[in-house]
């Protein structure tokens, strides 16, 4: 069964919202994405919603948890985006997981990928391209023979206890810069 992707959210009204009116209205679409899995799947439950991910990732479906997890600070800068793309996204790992061997299938798997194009009518994409410099903290600067790399705190502190990083572009181990160069 092939549909078409949820309607669209008016841009210039999610440009007007509060950030407290945002998030009613992302709680909103999670209930009309998850309308339209229980048309496929009516005994799936309803997931709780937060909006409390930090750092590079747009969205989460918390599956021990029992919810959707959203990044505040991405959904504020890319809300078209989010109600069109990442809410769906979520939803479409929720019903995949409440599946029968959902737990046992690959997040981005072909389950997932059918439901993306299948049920919400979008491409399957597994990443997102948001700038993400407001949502991630990353004062550690690290390099190879090629570039800097900023790490976060969290990565940074797995360095300090014993992990090592390589390069993806030039496969050297990172090290460690804290000077500022000019």
């Amino acid at each position: 069964m092939k549909t078409l992707p949820l309607p669209p959210w008016p841009a210039a009204e999610l440009a007007a919202m509060s950030e407290t009116a945002l998030h009613q209205a992302a709680r909103v679409r999670v209930e009309q994405a998850w309308q339209r899995c229980c048309e496929v799947c009516p005994s799936l439950p309803a997931p709780k919603v937060w909006f409390n991910l930090r750092g590079a990732s747009a969205g989460q479906a918390h599956l021990g948890h029992g919810g959707l997890r959203f990044n505040p600070v991405l959904l504020n800068e890319n809300r078209t985006a989010f109600f069109d793309e990442v809410i769906p996204h979520e939803m479409a790992h929720w019903l995949v997981f409440h599946l029968d061997n959902g737990p046992r299938l690959k997040p981005h798997g072909r389950e997932w990928k059918t439901v993306m194009r299948d049920l919400f009518g979008l491409v399957p994409s597994v990443t997102h391209r948001f700038d993400i410099k407001q949502a991630q903290s990353a004062p550690y600067r690290y390099q190879c023979d090629c570039r800097f790399h900023q790490f976060t705190p969290r990565r940074h502190a797995l360095v300090v206890n014993g992990r090592r990083y390589r390069c993806r572009h030039c496969a050297k181990t990172l090290v460690y810069r804290p000077e500022v160069v000019s």
